[in-house]
């Protein structure tokens, strides 16, 4: 069974091109870590201020290691939670 995380941020107005600069560098660091099975920044069609992150990790350890990880603590709770007027998470556990 592994950890689903789907992550919205809302970038403050003015900051969205910073927020996706941080999510273009956070991507690829957060898909080499060993128990990222999937990593996925997106950006709204129509309001290009809204982010969705689609994120699998083997199991919590991954979840705990990324959340941990040196790329997290510096780009996003460094640098990207101060360019972000909304940010809210929701898990998930697979199915099948």
């Amino acid at each position: 069974m592994a950890i689903v995380l789907v992550a919205r941020w809302v970038a403050k107005e003015g900051e969205e091109e910073r927020v996706l600069a941080v999510l273009e560098q956070l991507a690829p660091a957060s898909r080499a870590e060993p128990g990222c099975l999937h990593y996925q920044p997106c950006r709204d069609r129509d309001d290009p201020r809204r982010f969705l992150i689609f994120e699998i990790y083997a199991d919590d350890d991954a979840l705990r290691a990324h959340s941990e990880s040196e790329h997290f603590q510096r780009l996003v709770l460094d640098e990207a939670v101060q360019l972000l007027e909304g940010r809210d998470r929701s898990f998930y556990v697979t199915i099948a």
